[in-house]
């Protein structure tokens, strides 16, 4: 048996050859790391065997917890036939159950499913494939994006080119194609009610009556805005969105990479607002949190348009070494299997009514501007001053401040700028929730407020 070296020799080893995502590495590498060794339940357990919360479910992916026996099982069963098989061209047997199970309960009218292996990839597929699709129907005009401000939709180019956080996608510009961007409606920035939901309507309408010609598709976060600080949208405004881009021929695209698998409290986020966009995007939750598997659904239609013969070179070009990997979709299936047999997606809707309960105490602190949440997605907005709304300056570090603590009271998070995120596996029981909702408030306070809770 191989001992697991030391933490000191573990640390040294990290320090030397990782290079972490989003992660300055002169910060990181003057602290001391935090190496997870195992998982239990809603636990990560580190090197040294202290146990913390997962409070955002490993970068919002995972499920049920961690080291299930059922998705471990679907795995292992999975490996006794064949660990991976190549889509082109053929096919594998648990990619086409899982295909059939993704059509069965996604939107209706998205009854085909694309394969890849990341959410960045899967949008990757959508764009291209909203692209050609118009080409392919011999309308070449039609070759820009429309996206939302501070969207977020991965890292590689396509996706950063419909991105639209600074910090992230500036520095990359001149690697990047310009998609036209309407306001996300922010309504703890915008005081007037109603305001911001009218102007990102009214500027969608006022650009698609002016360049629609020009537009294939316009892609969304529906109904919450992730990595941009969790901006939970009006009511009605998903609807209305997929209503002007219909009339107005232009594909809608909704990217439910981070909202999709009971997330906000419906399977899918478009569910809020019974629509079905022309292509879909969903990846993190698919397989429980454990192997890293994306889909790019779409309808009918967007496919009859890359259906030709042959020598007419309408073929989708694009595919991934590992599109379509049988153990991804083993444990993909085996994850729905669970979202059934334990009523999941109800589970989240009760559970998130219940945590609405507990924000006024967070609310009544000095500090806590906002709390936004849609099922189990949660962003607490911390600010300098409450009553004017002043965010804290960059420098401050304040979310990374109230993180840090959290991690020594058990607690991991990863804060978007002064925005807390909450997301909690979804299997977590109210003990777990209350246990991590009392670490953030403590948190909160010592750090923002300079006293103990």
């Amino acid at each position: 048996m191989i001992s697991t070296p030391s933490y000191a020799e573990l640390a040294s080893k990290n320090k030397k050859y990782l290079w972490h995502p989003f992660t300055q590495m002169k910060d990181y590498c003057e602290n001391d790391p935090l190496i997870i060794e195992r998982g239990e339940g809603v636990t990560l357990i580190d090197v040294n065997n202290k146990k913390y919360y997962d409070g955002f479910s490993s970068v919002w992916l995972n499920v049920h917890g961690h080291c299930v026996p059922e998705l471990n099982q679907a795995i292992t069963k999975q490996l006794e036939l064949i660990a991976h098989s190549t889509l082109l061209g053929m096919a594998n047997v648990p990619a086409i159950q899982l295909a059939e199970k993704l059509v069965e309960i996604t939107p209706e009218g998205l009854t085909k499913v694309f394969y890849s292996d990341c959410g960045a990839t899967g949008v990757e597929i959508a764009l291209k494939m909203a692209f050609q699709y118009w080409q392919n129907k011999g309308i070449s005009g039609k070759n820009r994006f429309i996206t939302m401000n501070h969207a977020y939709h991965g890292d590689t180019i396509g996706a950063v080119s419909v991105g639209a956080i600074p910090l992230y996608h500036q520095v990359y510009k001149p690697l990047l194609f310009s998609p036209y961007t309407i306001p996300y409606p922010n309504t703890y920035r915008e005081e007037k009610d109603g305001a911001a939901l009218e102007q990102t309507l009214q500027a969608l309408e006022k650009l698609l009556q002016e360049k629609s010609s020009e537009v294939a598709a316009i892609i969304v976060e529906p109904i919450v805005q992730g990595a941009s600080g969790m901006i939970v949208m009006p009511e009605g405004c998903l609807k209305k969105i997929a209503e002007l881009a219909s009339a107005h021929q232009v594909l809608f695209i909704a990217d439910e990479v981070a909202t999709g698998f009971g997330r906000t409290g419906k399977m899918f986020a478009c569910e809020h607002e019974e629509v079905t966009p022309d292509i879909m995007v969903i990846a993190k939750g698919i397989t429980g949190g454990y192997l890293p598997l994306a889909t790019t659904l779409t309808t009918d239609e967007i496919y009859r348009g890359f259906y030709a013969n042959y020598e007419e070179q309408k073929t989708f070009f694009h595919g991934h070494s590992y599109t379509g990997n049988p153990l991804g979709c083993a444990v993909a299936l085996a994850n729905l299997e669970l979202f059934k047999s334990k009523g999941l997606v109800d589970k989240v809707a009760a559970d998130a009514q219940w945590l609405k309960q507990k924000w006024p105490a967070f609310l009544e602190r000095k500090h806590v501007g906002d709390i936004r949440q849609k099922g189990l997605m949660i962003g607490i907005e911390l600010v300098v001053d409450k009553q004017k709304r002043t965010p804290y300056h960059w420098n401050d570090r304040m979310g990374v401040k109230v993180s840090q603590r959290c991690r020594e009271l058990g607690l991991l998070t990863r804060p978007l700028g002064n925005v807390l995120v909450f997301m909690p596996p979804l299997s977590s029981t109210r003990d777990e929730l209350t246990e991590m909702i009392q670490i953030l408030y403590q948190a909160i306070v010592e750090v923002t407020e300079g006293r103990e809770a």
